[in-house]
């Protein structure tokens, strides 16, 4: 199994309840084809340093998985269609960094 690191920005304008079932659904995904989610932050609402699709902000999600491979290529393509999400990116390490992260201590 990879490890991957894994950051989810997501539309500012969505409510708590649908934020919370678009990480579910994205989790259950990874879970569904052989894969985990060995831990996950929030890093709340932040301001980006340039607006993508109109938004000066966005729910900033940190999760760290252990996956095969090709899952990423996989969950990619799906994450391509979402409406919801503004942008990501998968980043393969050979170990998950220590938690909290130091973005987890600048949203408290």
């Amino acid at each position: 199994m990879n490890k991957f690191e894994v950051v989810l920005l997501l539309n500012p304008e969505l409510s708590s309840n649908i934020l919370d079932k678009e990480i579910e659904h994205f989790k259950s995904k990874i879970n569904s084809q052989s894969g985990k989610v060995i831990n996950e932050e929030n890093w709340g609402l932040r301001d980006l340093s340039y607006s993508i699709n109109k938004f000066k902000k966005a729910f900033y999600r940190f999760l760290q998985i252990e996956a095969p491979g090709p899952l990423v290529k996989n969950i990619s393509k799906e994450l391509n269609q979402s409406e919801n999400l503004i942008r990501y990116i998968f980043i393969k390490v050979k170990n998950h960094q220590e938690l909290p992260t130091k973005l987890n201590y600048e949203t408290k």
